[in-house]
């Protein structure tokens, strides 16, 4: 049940109607975020929340009276949150503006946001009128719409992370909750693990389930894929990454999908199977998103199942959700549109 005082705040607001979700839990949120959108945005409807449950009370708020604006102010993860709540609603197809204020930030970055401070003072200043948005596909996984999924090391790395919070490790720990936490993670952890042997080999089999798939040729740009019908099966053997995206970065400006988006309606599909000390020596190049790379496998689908030879952690979105024996990447049938921050900026 929404509070009538939440849906009467929205529907009094100025256009551009803007509607603030802080999630306090993320990495750089803080009450002080809460209180800078509220000087600088009056008129907007701000919720600092810390529970799953201030979160969805949100979501029914802006359901109730859907804004023209809505801001994820927390990392990726508070994004996708969001979009899954409110599926299927009339808000749905609300723009949604992605604050930096998590620990990739991949979508604030691809978007181009600035420091949360000065993208607070673009919002003060939005123009009336439609605003400038890059539309983005989505990956649906289980149920859960997401801009990226998948299972190996990007899954595996995640939980390297969180691990070196508190654990063994060479940095400070005011240091361990960004880019330092995850190199520091792989460097100690990650790495270690498969040099030394210490990890279980894992196979895959990877068939396309949708539509004809389109390769990625040697200048970045889109064919078709000598036996890539539906049906086929695109690849078998042992494999390091498996994973799905339909935005170019991972987060802290890895492009893990530099192909995603090259054709719309189409998620992009890699597999790579090069070794933990191979992955250190092209780590630059796989950072920048080169193409093409040694090991590296680029599909571009509507739909795959990948079947592994083992039970294999899995990630979506950023977020560890257990293992998986199978997996079932869809192109979700909808797509988000996002405020460009370059273009008002």
């Amino acid at each position: 049940m929404v509070p009538p005082a939440s849906r009467d705040i929205i529907a009094r607001m100025s256009s551009p109607r803007i509607a603030v979700l802080i999630n306090l839990n993320a990495g750089s949120a803080s009450a002080s975020v809460a209180k800078a959108c509220e000087r600088a945005l009056p008129e907007a409807y701000v919720v600092a929340s810390r529970t799953i449950d201030e979160a969805r009370a949100f979501a029914r708020a802006v359901e109730a009276n859907p804004p023209d604006l809505i801001v994820s102010a927390g990392g990726d993860g508070t994004a996708i949150g969001l979009l899954n709540e409110l599926r299927g609603g009339p808000a749905a197809h609300v723009p949604v503006a992605c604050l930096r204020l998590g620990t990739g930030n991949g979508w604030a970055r691809v978007t181009g946001c600035p420091k949360w401070d000065q993208a607070i003072r673009l919002l003060e200043k939005l123009p009336r009128g439609p605003l400038p948005t890059r539309r983005f596909d989505l990956v649906e996984v289980d149920g859960t719409l997401a801009h990226f999924a998948g299972t190996g090391w990007d899954a595996e790395i995640i939980d390297d992370f969180h691990a070196q919070k508190t654990g063994f490790g060479l940095l400070p720990t005011s240091w361990r909750y960004g880019l330092g936490g995850y190199l520091q993670g792989v460097a100690l952890r990650t790495v270690p693990r498969y040099s030394l042997g210490r990890a279980q080999p894992m196979e895959v089999e990877l068939y396309n389930t949708g539509e004809d798939a389109l390769a990625v040729d040697d200048e970045g740009r889109p064919t078709p894929c000598p036996g890539g019908e539906h049906g086929a099966l695109l690849f078998r053997g042992r494999v390091n990454v498996c994973a799905a995206g339909t935005t170019p970065e991972w987060g802290f400006g890895f492009k893990a999908f530099p192909s995603a988006g090259l054709v719309p309606r189409r998620i992009c599909m890699r597999i790579y199977t090069g070794t933990a000390l191979q992955a250190v020596r092209s780590s630059a190049a796989l950072w920048r998103g080169v193409h093409p790379m040694e090991h590296m496998h680029t599909w571009l689908l509507t739909r795959a199942r990948a079947v592994f030879s083992r039970p294999v952690p899995f990630q979506i979105g950023g977020d560890r959700v257990g293992w998986r024996s199978e997996v079932d990447y869809v192109l979700a049938p909808e797509q988000v549109d996002l405020l460009d921050w370059n273009a008002l900026g």
